[in-house]
């Protein structure tokens, strides 16, 4: 049974070349994500006694509420995830992207009213250049 051991010890080895491809796809849509944020401290892990606490007398804590965009939006994150990889689908993009599909969904779904990406079946596509006019 030697050969059927090297069958399975070859395609093993195939896997995890395809792995290896996604996993740096996956760490270049993270860095792309960062955007700056520390990677150690989770959005809105201050603690609340800082923010109700002003016996300093020095500037106000930040209200919690809206943060600023320090990259793209995720409208852009999300075109150049379908540019990259035409035919994605909304629950991989959210992977991707890290996250909710539920969200993907009202993304995708304005883009593809604006004409940013077009969607066939489950996939989502870059728009066609060639539309037949010019």
């Amino acid at each position: 049974m030697p050969a059927k051991t090297d069958d399975i010890k070859k395609l093993v080895e195939e896997r995890l070349a395809e792995l290896d491809q996604e996993r740096n796809k996956l760490l270049k849509a993270l860095a792309a994500l960062d955007g700056g944020r520390s990677p150690g401290r989770p959005r809105g892990s201050g603690s609340s006694s800082s923010r109700t606490r002003s016996s300093s007398g020095k500037s106000a804590p930040r209200l919690p509420g809206r943060r600023r965009r320090k990259g793209g939006t995720r409208s852009e994150h999300a075109v150049q995830a379908v540019a990259d990889n035409p035919g994605i689908t909304a629950s991989d993009i959210a992977e991707q992207l890290k996250i909710k599909p539920n969200y993907v969904y009202r993304v995708m779904a304005d883009l593809v009213k604006e004409g940013r990406v077009t969607k066939q079946g489950t996939g989502y596509f870059p728009p066609e250049s060639d539309s037949g006019s010019e």
